[in-house]
């Protein structure tokens, strides 16, 4: 079966609203599909309902961030219950950091010569809460201070330029905690684009692991092959399941198309496992 378990809508810094990225899943070949919204579950009721009419399985997802080694992480919760009271407030308190960040990106920006900043990014997000750095990159873009989204990061957003604007998000712990508390089960999203050291990673696999984590994702849009063998082998050292994800957002990149990345090596134990 074609399982992707890692995409994003509208609702949080996707493109396409959660039923139309419920369609091109299926459109795509997609069997299993997953809605996993940045730090925000409101899409979920839409996309599990889009799913069923189209006759393809749904595990409720979210993508929540959090702060390791003093970097930006991504821990996947997978087959959460949504309504969860503990990972409701967990990830309300990320919104509310999030959306007092966007302010502050605007005023570096308006610093930097780019005049409506807040307004002009805000007409690419839904949901105001989840407003990010790639909204800011779309307007960027709209208004010819870049060339790419990529450039719009390279020049003003990226870590360390001059409208970045870090984030102190939540533990590895409390992160593992909310979804475990929902049910869920925890997973460490595209560890290939961490840049830690060796010996880094192997505090991160150990504390994920220790608190409760379950799964690494092995397959991902954002890994070379090489990448993924490296991610397949720490699966095996440490007995996390794995899991595969186009980590979708937006439609006509081929590289991220749903449904689209190689399958799991047949040795892992898939995270989809007790579901599927």
């Amino acid at each position: 079966m074609n399982i992707d378990l890692h995409s994003h809508s509208s609702r949080s810094d996707g493109v396409l609203t959660p039923a139309q990225v419920a369609a091109r899943a299926h459109a795509q070949g997609v069997d299993w599909w997953s809605l996993s919204d940045h730090d925000e579950t409101s899409g979920l009721a839409e996309a599990a309902a889009a799913a069923r009419d189209l006759g393809m399985g749904f595990i409720p997802g979210v993508e929540v961030s959090v702060t390791f080694c003093e970097r930006t992480i991504h821990i996947l919760g997978l087959n959460i219950d949504p309504g969860h009271p503990e990972l409701q407030v967990g990830l309300a308190g990320i919104r509310q950091s999030r959306f007092a960040r966007a302010a502050t990106i605007a005023e570096r920006l308006q610093d930097c010569g780019v005049a409506g900043a807040y307004a002009g990014a805000l007409r690419y997000a839904d949901n105001p809460e989840l407003l990010g750095r790639v909204h800011f990159a779309r307007y960027l873009l709209e208004q010819g201070h870049c060339k790419s989204l990529q450039q719009a990061f390279d020049r003003y957003l990226g870590d360390g330029k001059r409208a970045f604007v870090p984030m102190r998000w939540p533990s590895l712990e409390s992160a593992v905690g909310w979804i475990r508390s929902a049910g869920g089960k925890a997973v460490i999203a595209h560890p290939g684009r961490y840049r830690y050291t060796p010996q880094q990673f192997d505090a991160l696999f150990e504390a994920f692991k220790a608190h409760g984590g379950i799964g690494i994702e092995v397959v991902s849009s954002g890994h070379t092959p090489a990448q993924s063998k490296r991610y397949a082998c720490v699966a095996r050292s440490y007995g996390f399941e794995a899991s595969r994800g186009s980590d979708f957002h937006t439609p006509g990149i081929a590289r991220t198309e749903l449904g689209g990345v190689p399958p799991l090596p047949d040795d892992l134990a898939p995270v989809w496992k007790d579901w599927i």
